[in-house]
């Protein structure tokens, strides 16, 4: 028997990263409005200095206003209120008193130019993931966590929990047994909350209102009071941009798939589909998801790699780790030949020019059943189906000791 541990975390959409990476895509929703073929590539910085700075920069290109920047700004501010930083909760950092400085230019002729002809925008590897360990074929850890800062986050709207505050984080440690998850042997929480709560409310509301409703019991084999962290210093008052600074794309590893699988390493959020940083990567898990679906593997690791300027891609590989019975080699064929693989091609298959991209921010870009993440379909599965040998050796989901 092979026996492994792996952790994963995930953080509410109020923390500082994740603010800057939702203000990153409101930006970039704003732009599609009004120009569907518009180009963004947005970062966000909050310094979660004493003046509530944020700092919006990088590259907007479209036919958009660019004289009067009021109305995204007034869409920031109405983000960061519909996120919980409102002046009665977070009096040092809030909508009312952040001041927001817009640095962004017009996309470089230089790179422009490649783009127009339907080649890539910048060079750079993307990994598509996906696993039957879970109904949304997510790794179990990632799954996890975020079901607890999602949870999280709704007993603080609900006001089930009233004490919360809008930061929170999450981390949970699964054993899996011959690649399979078998037990949940830690889990992590940490909320912000207010200065009045006692130890007692806040421990007994978390377990009882989050941990308990987020963790399926099968997985629960000890007692969730031992195995269960919160708020490990003692204390999470000071919170948000007040406590800590924000960036974009410095949380990639929670977009994805918790680190289970390797990291392109580009951020997703702020940035338009003709940048294959977003695009490929989605189109990659859309390519592991339907393997999996179609009972190909049980698990799938697809790697894409594009250049500057160029359409097709410089690399593609598959991964599934043993538990396929067609070859791997065998597979990037079918791959190459079942999916558009091109930035132009993807972005038309996965209608990729609408402003949808707000919704993607929080709580992974993956695993989640909402119609107008395209790139979450298995509607592939029935063609790549036709794939499996006539005679099965094994099916990839049953293993043995």
């Amino acid at each position: 028997m092979v026996r492994k541990t792996w952790a994963s975390e995930s953080v509410t959409g109020a923390h500082p990263d994740k603010l800057a990476d939702l203000i990153s895509d409101t930006v970039l929703d704003y732009v599609l409005e009004q120009d569907p073929n518009g180009r963004v590539a947005c970062e966000t910085f909050i310094p979660g200095d004493l003046a509530q700075h944020i700092f919006v920069g990088g590259e907007v290109t479209g036919n958009i206003n660019y004289k009067d920047y009021s109305d995204i700004l007034n869409r920031i501010k109405n983000v960061i209120k519909e996120i919980g930083y409102t002046k009665e909760v977070s009096p040092g950092f809030n909508n009312q008193n952040c001041r927001i400085k817009w640095l962004v230019k017009q996309q470089s002729p230089d790179i422009s130019q490649g783009v127009d002809i339907g080649g890539s925008g910048d060079q750079g590897l993307m990994i598509g993931y996906a696993s039957n360990e879970t109904p949304e074929l997510m790794p179990m850890p990632i799954y996890l966590a975020h079901k607890l800062t999602k949870r999280l986050a709704g007993a603080r709207k609900s006001g089930e929990l009233p004490f919360l505050r809008p930061d929170g984080k999450s981390q949970v440690s699964v054993i899996y047994e011959n690649g399979k998850p078998v037990e949940v042997s830690h889990i992590t929480i940490a909320a912000q909350h207010s200065e009045d709560v006692s130890d007692k409310d806040l421990h007994e509301g978390i377990l009882d209102e989050v941990v308990k409703l987020s963790i399926p019991q099968y997985l629960i084999k000890r007692n969730l009071f031992d195995i269960t962290t919160i708020n490990g210093t003692g204390r999470f008052v000071v919170g948000g941009p007040v406590g800590d600074s924000g960036l974009t794309g410095r949380k990639i590893v929670v977009d994805t798939y918790g680190g289970i699988a390797p990291n392109g390493g580009g951020a997703l959020s702020g940035k338009d589909a003709t940048k294959v940083d977003r695009s490929a990567t989605y189109m990659a898990r859309y390519i592991a998801k339907n393997i999996v679906a179609a009972e190909l593997a049980d698990k799938c690791q697809v790697h894409l790699a594009y250049e500057i300027g160029k359409a097709e891609p410089v690399a593609v590989d598959v991964e599934t780790f043993g538990t396929s019975e067609i070859n791997d080699e065998n597979l990037v064929e079918i791959i190459r030949k079942e999916f558009t693989l091109t930035p132009k091609g993807i972005i038309d298959y996965l209608n990729l020019r609408r402003p949808i991209y707000t919704k993607t921010t929080n709580y992974g870009h993956f695993g989640r059943n909402d119609p107008d993440f395209t790139w979450e379909k298995t509607d592939k599965a029935d063609k790549l189906k036709e794939y499996l040998p006539k005679e099965r050796k094994f099916f990839p989901h049953e293993f043995s000791d």
